[in-house]
Formats: structure tokens, C-alpha cells, sequence
């Protein structure tokens, strides 16, 4: 496993592969700002569940739009596929309809196209990073990937803003964990995660996050099936390093747009 480990942290200096546009005008940072509003929303690659394999971004753009964050960390993104059209790039689609700056990482080949995971954000995007997680291959599993970004959210004051999403076998979720988790460590910035991790409060996974990020809610609620929800995987994240403080999280109850409940979380910022 520490062989798997260092391969992938080579990885991480190669895998430089991703797609990023402002889609609005760069303006200079406030002197100071209060408070941000993060989203994470696995979106099924805008995919209505109860619509057959019709593709709606425009649905998701709303859910967004309505609820106006700062940042958005999106799951599940399809750009240049068969099932989604080809032509769409999604996050680029997303970031157009709703105003906000976007950086898409690639997870795997589909369809023709990409899918993987994206960020949306209100900021001008001054860096972004994208690497590979983990897999060990004695189980196999679905590539997965990290997306991150740089922005000044206020004068002087940069933050890492990620979206991930964990892979379905606990070994994969643990391993990928830890290099999260020793990766952004390093970085010495204020960092928000937001993804769908797979994994339940209580679980290794989130009991390993917990030890080295503070979730926005202790007592979290489902986020998954939208009709009757009975788990909760989604979550937003933070170091705590006295930058955030949690002062809300909500469950946005969308049934139609994807298959997960949105995430909408409120943050103090010092």
C-alpha cells in the first residue's frame, strides 16, 4: 500500500490534465468578507433520475441560481459525452448559466467524453489542482479525483476550495482519505472540501476526516434517495484552523434535478 501511496503522490506533479474558463469579470477582492455560502451537489451529469436519459442542466443551474453560494462542489460532471451530448461540457455550462468561474477535473474516459468532478466559484480562480486518488488494485475500483482551486475571498486573505468523490469500497475511500488529507495539510491555507464521500457519520472514513477537518454539521441530515432519504454522504468540510465556524447547514429538498439532495452550508469567516 506505502508502494501505491508514493506512486500516486508522483501523480500528483503529472496529472495536470483539467479544463477551466472564467465566465465572469475578475473584480478586485473586498477588503474584508463575513460570511460564504458553499454548496456540494452530486448531479448525477445532470441526468434527472425520473426522466428517462433526458439531460438537464438548466435544472441544476436553478437549484444553484436559487440559492446563490459562493462556491459550489459538483460530483458526477460529464463533458463531451455520448449520454450527456456531444459539444457540453458541463461544468463550463454550469458556470455560464449561473455567473461563477469553474475548474473540472477529469476522473475517467466515458462515452467518448470525461466525467469527473468540478468546482464552481464566485472568485476569480488564481491556481487550481488536480490529482488522482488512489486505487488499490488488488480490489479494483473507479478512478476518482480531486478538484481545487485558489481564491481571494477578501484583501490578503486566499483560501483552497475542493470537491471530491470517494469511491465505493472502504480500503479506496481510506487510502484516498489520507492523501487528502496529508496533501492539503501541507498547504498552510484555509481549506473548504465538499463531495460526496461515500461513507456515513460513524463510518472510518468520516470518523478519519473528523480527526483532521471539522464537519459544518455534527448531526447531519440524509442526503440520499431524494424521495425518503435515509443516509447521509454528502458533506462540507473544513481545517480547523479558526478561519470558518459553521453557522448553518441545510438539505435542500430538490427531488427532480439529480438523485442526491443538495447541500447548502453558511460560514463565518475570521
Amino acid at each position: 500500500m506505502k508502494t501505491i501511496l508514493t506512486l500516486f503522490f508522483l501523480l500528483i506533479s503529472l496529472a495536470t490534465y483539467a479544463i477551466e474558463a472564467p465566465s465572469v469579470e475578475s473584480k478586485q477582492p473586498a477588503k474584508k468578507i463575513k460570511n460564504l455560502k458553499v454548496m456540494t451537489y452530486n448531479i448525477h451529469h445532470c441526468n434527472p433520475p425520473s426522466a428517462g436519459t433526458k439531460i438537464d442542466v438548466e435544472a441544476v443551474a436553478r437549484v444553484i441560481t436559487n440559492e446563490k453560494p459562493d462556491f459550489v462542489a459538483l460530483q458526477e460532471v460529464d463533458v463531451n459525452t455520448e449520454r450527456s451530448g456531444k459539444g457540453l461540457n458541463q461544468a463550463k455550462e454550469l458556470a455560464r448559466l449561473t455567473g461563477m468561474n469553474f475548474f473540472f477535473s477529469k476522473a475517467i474516459d466515458h462515452q467518448g467524453g470525461d466525467y469527473g468532478v468540478a468546482v464552481l466559484s464566485r472568485f476569480p480562480i488564481l491556481d487550481s489542482t488536480r490529482f488522482i486518488l488512489p486505487i488499490d488494485p488488488a480490489i479494483g475500483g473507479e478512478v476518482r479525483t480531486i478538484a481545487a482551486i485558489t481564491v481571494e475571498v477578501a484583501k490578503g486573505k486566499k483560501i483552497i476550495f475542493a470537491s471530491t468523490h470517494l469511491d465505493l469500497k472502504e480500503p479506496n475511500r481510506l487510502t484516498q482519505s489520507e492523501l487528502i488529507i496529508r496533501h492539503f495539510k501541507e498547504t498552510g491555507l484555509p481549506m473548504i472540501l465538499g463531495g460526496d464521500f461515500n461513507a456515513l457519520p460513524g463510518s472510518k472514513v468520516i470518523g478519519l476526516f473528523d480527526q483532521n477537518f471539522t464537519r459544518s454539521c455534527q448531526t447531519c441530515l440524509p442526503t440520499i434517495p431524494v424521495v425518503n432519504p435515509n443516509r447521509t454522504i454528502d458533506f462540507v468540510m473544513y481545517k480547523p484552523d479558526g478561519t470558518f465556524k459553521s453557522l448553518s447547514t441545510k438539505v435542500i429538498d430538490e427531488q427532480y434535478a439529480s438523485d442526491h439532495l443538495p447541500v447548502l452550508v453558511e460560514l463565518s469567516v475570521n
